[in-house]
């Protein structure tokens, strides 16, 4: 099976259905969402229930820091963050607001982890930037290969039984062989608004037949995105962003 991860959407709606079009004609035949459906972007109803609709179907979906936010006003952010949140919570509806509230903060597949961000305890949101916080992050969980976001800068890191642990920088449609006998973190960078240079939607593929995973960036109409959080009065910054990959 191939299984579509996809973190850090952040109310983007253009990017997510440029994700989601992608993946169905590589043939995933499940979605995983890890975390931070809203903030920043300008469609965050709509994403909710796009990701609502989607675990109706059977797909695991996980709390990211922003969905967090949306309850809990003490989550720390960003100037521009706060304001998007703040926006936010007035755009979402009772049951959407619940949905999120409701969502694990990690699920287990298999010799899979899926969360948001790495660490413990729960919702401390730790990123994985390098291979000490990929160490760490292995040193929280028994899963041989852990999927996470948070950082929307795709990377993978893999640890040999010696404890050598490197850190792979992946290639778009490149796929990558999750070799047994390692123990895995995949950072999956983000759908809705990357910071890795590159402006394409970011979100992986993982084959659980062959053990492969592939990164993916898809191009999508950033400026229709952009064009929406300007009308919505959000922070300039937010929108100008996209085009950067910043």
């Amino acid at each position: 099976m191939r299984i579509a991860l996809l973190a850090d959407i952040h109310a983007n709606r253009e990017a997510l259905e440029a994700c989601l079009a992608h993946a169905r004609s590589r043939g995933a035949g499940r979605f995983v969402f890890l975390g931070d459906y809203v903030g920043y972007g300008a469609d965050p109803a709509w994403t909710v229930a796009t990701v609502m609709a989607h675990v109706e179907q059977g797909a695991v979906a996980v709390l990211g820091n922003h969905d967090h936010a949306v309850a809990d006003t003490s989550e720390t952010m960003t100037e521009a963050a706060r304001i998007a949140m703040q926006w936010t919570r007035g755009e979402i509806a009772a049951a959407a607001r619940q949905f999120l509230a409701a969502l694990p903060a990690s699920a287990a597949d298999e010799d899979r982890l899926y969360r948001h961000a790495a660490g413990t305890p729960p919702k401390r949101w730790t990123y994985v930037r390098d291979r000490d916080d990929a160490r760490q992050s292995m040193g929280t969980s028994a899963a041989r290969v852990t999927l996470m976001g948070h950082t929307h800068v795709p990377a993978l890191f893999g640890q040999a039984a010696s404890g050598k642990m490197d850190h792979l920088r992946p290639t778009s449609g490149v796929a990558v062989p999750l070799l047994p006998r390692r123990r895995w973190v995949a950072v999956l960078g983000s759908v809705g608004q990357p910071r890795d240079g590159n402006p394409a939607a970011a979100y992986a593929l993982l084959d659980t037949a062959t053990a492969e995973i592939v990164f993916e960036r898809v191009p999508y109409d950033v400026d229709a995105a952009a064009a929406k959080i300007r009308r919505a009065g959000l922070p300039e910054s937010l929108a100008a962003r996209l085009a950067r990959g910043r």
